[in-house]
């Protein structure tokens, strides 16, 4: 308010703060942190509590629920007491209110967890996936677990007060949030100790502490190296003896696979005819099936460059590239490589080698809103490999097809419309609203259609016999959950991960004449093709295949070489 004398001449007015708006702006945050530190324990983390609920054994366990939401809530206060500065509180908070409504969402409803790995996947998900993860019951999802807070941090919640007291008052706020988490975790630490040591998903369902741990972790590893090229690698690779006197060069056509687990490959022993084409070709045409394969990550945010990696997964494979890939060593031999993509991306591994996307092709057969079958790559071809470099290509050419394959939830826009073998078909991306053997048939679908695919790509090479030593191998980049154990999708931690996330199919064609360049004996390899191999294998298995000679390469990794003559 403001004090006005009368307005006789020279004398001066003197503005007077009103009291009661002088305290609301610095009043303490300690209260309001409090209940918004409670509601995001709670409300925030209802699938935790459920998965809690769920679990026989911890049902009648009082200490564990009070201990551990305490531990919880505690954290988070100490954590919002962090972010308590003036101009920063309320749009970071916002965030966090946000960002723990998505987690309650995707944990209930697919079953995921938010770790170091999820964390890298999201931050490389693109439009297109993300238009297939909207529903509405995201919508309300995010509106029920955000909206209350969100409201009173707007329009109730007091704001920080000037930096000298705020920062005060935060260390105070902070230091008794975290004194209190650990007098928690002492008076429950027997069950709590218990519970991380027998259920570990829980460690990652803690919200938003999991998504702030990931974060952090992902900015540590990922940013650093963003400037620093990466590492050579086979700076000694040269073609071998078998470039001396060719009658034809070898063209070989690596396919990778996306989301395709091996329960579900028709090869491998699956009740469903998903795979009849690749069945004709193993039959009549010596195709080998590898029924046993383990992918080196559980998303295609690792999995894609590990495959390429000269590393195996215990050597750091499965961590952000530091080092040149298989392609780098296939290009500086002196052959042709050539990536076409039909996902949202290499994640790297061909950002040195020629690459094209045909996700914004317009060709109306295979394409549509922005996504197109994986039918596009095989289109014109002859004209892309034209295109290459007539001195790489005449020694031989290295082919990588990039598929989009199973990615889920919306498997239904994987296939077309005239390719639906198993019907009906789930059609929604919230994927526990269907019925299992509809979610099973839409999955299938996707499958049948990758073994159409393949068989289309076979074909090619069949019909470029006359011109090339011709060979496929084919292998999917991870797998994925369809509702076992009320799991769905993928992208679990490694350790935890169910083997319908960690087990793929592969496959391998040689024409007989790169069998004869190569040396390798079809029916030794489909003998031995039943023992336990990995992603690991590929980087070498490819090198030794193409007769690219290296230090790097290690012929013991390498698949065909225990199938080679001479």
């Amino acid at each position: 308010m403001e004090i006005k004398p009368s307005h006789s001449p020279g004398k001066q007015t003197f503005p007077i703060e009103d009291p009661l708006s002088a305290r609301s702006r610095h009043r303490s945050l300690w209260p309001s942190n409090a209940l918004l530190a409670l509601w995001l324990a709670l409300a925030g983390n209802l699938p935790l509590w459920q998965k809690l609920v769920s679990q026989e054994e911890l049902r009648a366990t009082v200490v564990l629920f009070a201990s551990f939401g305490l531990v919880i809530a505690a954290a988070v206060f100490a954590l919002l007491s962090l972010l308590s500065w003036h101009r920063l509180y309320r749009p970071l908070v916002s965030l966090l209110l946000l960002v723990t409504a998505l987690n309650a969402y995707f944990m209930t409803t697919y079953g995921a967890v938010i770790d170091p790995s999820m964390m890298a996947n999201v931050l490389h998900t693109d439009v297109a996936e993300v238009r297939d993860l909207l529903s509405i019951r995201l919508l309300l999802t995010v509106a029920g677990v955000a909206g209350p807070p969100l409201w009173w941090l707007w329009w109730r919640a007091p704001r920080p007060g000037t930096t000298g007291p705020q920062l005060l008052r935060n260390a105070g706020a902070v230091t008794v949030g975290l004194l209190l988490a650990l007098a928690a975790v002492l008076a429950g630490y027997q069950d709590l100790a218990s519970l991380m040591r027998n259920h570990k998903t829980v460690r990652y369902m803690i919200s938003p502490l999991n998504t702030v741990y990931a974060a952090g972790r992902v900015a540590f590893d990922h940013l650093p190296q963003t400037a620093q090229a990466h590492e050579p690698v086979g700076m000694d690779a040269r073609l071998g003896p078998a470039y001396a006197n060719p009658a034809r060069p070898p063209l070989l056509v690596f396919v990778v696979g996306e989301t395709v687990r091996a329960e579900n490959f028709g090869l491998n022993g699956y009740a469903r005819p998903t795979t009849p084409v690749l069945a004709d070709w193993q039959r009549q045409r010596s195709l080998v099936n590898f029924p046993n394969v383990t992918a080196c990550g559980t998303n295609t945010e690792v999995s894609l460059p590990c495959i390429f990696s000269p590393l195996t997964r215990e050597q750091g494979g499965n961590r952000k590239p530091r080092h040149e890939n298989l392609l780098d060593v296939l290009q500086r031999a002196g052959l042709a490589v050539l990536w076409l993509d039909n996902q949202s991306g290499c994640k790297g591994v061909c950002d040195r080698v020629p690459h094209e996307n045909t996700r914004a092709s317009a060709d109306a057969r295979w394409c549509a809103d922005g996504e197109c079958h994986d039918e596009i790559m095989l289109e014109s071809l002859d004209e892309r490999l034209a295109a290459l470099a007539p001195d790489r290509r005449a020694r031989g050419v290295v082919l990588v097809l990039h598929q989009m394959g199973s990615h889920g939830p919306a498997y239904h826009k994987r296939t077309p419309a005239s390719f639906k073998p198993f019907g009906p078909e789930c059609r929604s991306q919230t994927l526990s609203d269907c019925s299992p053997e509809e979610l099973k048939n839409a999955y299938d679908n996707t499958v049948a259609y990758t073994d159409h695919f393949l068989g289309r790509t076979l074909q090619w090479l069949d019909g470029r016999s006359d011109r090339f030593d011709t060979g496929m191998i084919y292998v999917s980049d991870h797998g994925e959950s369809l509702g076992e154990a009320g799991l769905y999708l993928h992208g679990l931690p490694y350790a935890l991960a169910p083997r319908q996330q960690t087990q793929v199919p592969m496959v391998s064609w040689l024409s007989p004449g790169l069998q004869q360049r190569a040396g390798v004996n079809t029916d030794c390899l489909r003998k031995r093709a039943v023992e336990p191999v990995s992603h690991d294998n590929v980087f070498h298995s490819v090198l030794g295949l193409m007769d690219v000679r290296t230090s790097v390469r290690q012929p013991a990794l390498d698949l065909y070489t225990p199938c080679q003559s001479g």
